[in-house]
């Protein structure tokens, strides 16, 4: 049975009903991320947050929105871009995935290394529990009073501890213009002496990706900003060819979709994402398939295995097995290396969901 609120009141209701009866609950907003996290746990009742799909506040003079959590990435991207303004998370499956889906997932894309993740840009919500209230945390305001922020938990959660049922937003506006510089090389040690030339300079770019393929490794670099600016980075970027226009938007668009265009191409296959600090990317890289990509300016990685079971964990940095087929992810460590926060995670579930009702097994299969 699939439940659809149409607010955050019948959210809270429905959660407090089902939780009452202790059923396993599921939830869900456009469902991108299926393959994604722990395997998904056999329900009594799925709760799709896909009518709350509305801007609830928009005041595009303090850089701020707030939406239903239902609403999709490509929408609020589109209404957004009327007052040249973006929320610049960049996640994979950006036509379709919804905003809480996201910030559940954590998701982010090239320009985390300028902008930052969700964490950033999320500075209010509202969501449900399972005994029924509606909690408000944060606010409209980019800057709130210091304490505890609970809405920060929801972050990468997985739907583990409450249902998303609004979300707050600081916006960005967008810069006057983009401009994106390329670079193939054959060898990593001299993708990553130009990467490491780019960070060391002044240069403030807001993308620093490299794409491994069997050929070659591809640096791709994204500045935003005046056109004063933009030349600027074509003087100081002068070995690096430049793209800009419809070729710059069809080739970030394909980093940015990598991984669903890779899932959708090998159905067995898999996605490893390694982080690690900025001078281990290199090693990590080399340690992956043959097709994997690096975010080279904030140390995450992603490995793009052909077939799942032929997946292997890199000696160095923390990995995560973001995307896998269900029965591989029945049966295997998603999450080998957790933490030292672990055990905190636990008790912040057990004060959540006593009764591990909530999507259950989501969070990588640990919780």
């Amino acid at each position: 049975m699939t439940i659809v609120p149409g607010s955050g009141e019948e959210l809270a209701a429905c959660l407090a009903e089902e939780a009452s009866r202790n059923k396993l609950i599921a939830l869900c907003g456009n469902s991108t991320k299926e393959k994604m996290g722990g395997a998904i746990a056999p329900s009594d009742v799925t709760i799709s947050s896909a009518r709350l799909n509305k801007v609830l506040e928009y005041e595009p003079r303090d850089l701020t929105i707030s939406v239903g959590a239902g609403i999709s990435y490509c929408e609020l991207s589109r209404v957004l871009a009327e007052h040249q303004q973006m929320i610049p998370l960049d996640p994979p499956f950006s036509e379709r995935a919804s905003m809480g889906g996201i910030v559940a997932a954590n998701s982010s894309g090239p320009r985390r290394r300028l902008y930052g993740s969700a964490r950033d840009m999320v500075i209010g919500m509202t969501f449900a529990t399972l005994e029924g209230k509606l909690i408000r945390t944060g606010g409209m305001v980019v800057k709130n009073v210091a304490g505890l922020d609970m809405g920060k938990l929801m972050i990468g959660s997985f739907g583990t501890l409450a249902a998303m049922a609004t979300l707050n937003f600081r916006l960005y506006p967008m810069p006057a213009g983009t401009r994106t510089f390329v670079q193939e090389f054959e060898r990593i040690a001299d993708v990553m002496a130009a990467r490491d030339e780019v960070l060391k300079s002044s240069l403030q770019p807001a993308a620093v990706d490299i794409v491994k393929s069997a050929a070659a490794y591809q640096l791709a670099i994204q500045a935003g900003g005046s056109s004063a600016v933009l030349d600027r980075y074509s003087r100081e970027l002068l070995r690096m060819r430049v793209v800009e226009g419809a070729d710059e938007e069809g080739l970030w668009h394909g980093i940015r979709e990598l991984t669903p265009q890779f899932l959708e191409k090998h159905p067995a296959g898999a996605v490893l994402r390694v982080s690690c600090v900025l001078s281990e990317v290199g090693h990590v890289l080399e340690s992956l398939p043959a097709q994997a990509l690096a975010r080279a300016g904030s140390g995450v990685c992603y490995g793009y295995f052909e077939q799942a079971a032929d997946l292997r964990i890199p000696p160095i940095g923390t990995s995560v097995v973001e995307f896998a087929p269900q029965d591989f992810r029945e049966k295997s460590d998603l999450w080998p290396q957790p933490g030292n926060d672990f055990a905190m995670m636990r008790k912040i579930k057990e004060m959540f969901d006593p009764q591990d009702l909530l999507n259950r097994g989501r969070l990588y299969g640990r919780i």
